[in-house]
């Protein structure tokens, strides 16, 4: 079946020049974008219920935006003056980045990692004297605590925000060529709304080994995989795809 239809579980790029606009453009596809996860910020109260006193840290290891935003937000909700020497230990270079939108970025002691949370462990090593803070979803990775204990520092995490299943039911009826996943919550949230699921003709894209297993789990057909060393991208694999089923 050729593909004419892709739902992307994602929110709709922000930018122009997004490679899903030009793939629209070039293989002339519809595409929806619907999450089908959402964040929601934990209260102060909560924070403080998980024995959290921001005053007691001086350094921060940031892994997303949704840490960076949520930990000012409860900063502000605790009337936390975050201090000038605060440390920022941060995930990758677009982490960082967005964190000028707190701090004057030139004037703050910041640290990148390249990419993965592994190549951040080098630079925290090197600050073992610090109190660390890791403010994180309620869904994180086992070997995030697994690596900072093998570090022998002095760290905590905290939930300051949860990662909650978005209600998808009145897509009840919509049919798409291709379903596009990047989470295992994602894989959860479909089955959430829709119990008895068939995919028959449907088409499942993921992204990344973890979601591949958690569809194989559910028992997904998984017809496209990213990443790979040819498609590096959802979008360069969806299109690699649609150019070989279309000339059919």
């Amino acid at each position: 079946m050729k593909v004419k239809t892709i739902l992307v579980s994602q929110p709709e790029p922000k930018i122009d020049n997004s490679p899903y606009f030009d793939l629209i453009e070039k293989q002339k596809v519809k595409i929806d974008f619907r999450p089908f996860i959402h964040v929601e910020g934990v209260s102060a109260k909560e924070i403080r219920q998980q024995k959290v006193d921001l005053n007691n840290y001086t350094a921060l290891i940031l892994t997303s935006r949704n840490a960076i935003d949520h930990y000012f937000r409860v900063a502000e909700e605790m009337r936390f003056k975050v201090p000038d020497s605060m440390k920022y230990f941060c995930q990758s270079e677009a982490v960082a980045f967005y964190l000028q939108k707190y701090v004057v970025y030139r004037k703050r002691k910041i640290y990148v990692g390249k990419r993965s949370f592994s190549e951040l462990l080098p630079l925290i090593k090197k600050y073992k004297d610090e109190k660390f803070l890791l403010p994180n979803t309620d869904k994180v990775k086992d070997e995030v605590p697994d690596t900072l204990n093998a570090l022998g520092i002095d760290w905590k995490q905290a939930t300051f925000y949860k990662t909650v299943i978005s209600d998808l039911t009145d897509l009840a009826d919509v049919f798409y060529d291709i379903l596009v996943f990047f989470s295992p919550s994602g894989i959860d949230s479909l089955f959430h709304n829709f119990p008895d699921f068939k995919q028959n003709d449907t088409r499942i894209a993921v992204f990344g080994n973890t979601t591949i297993k958690a569809a194989e789990e559910r028992g997904l057909r998984v017809d496209i995989a990213a990443p790979t060393p040819e498609t590096p991208s959802m979008t360069m694999a969806l299109e690699k795809y649609i150019e070989k089923i279309n000339k059919k």
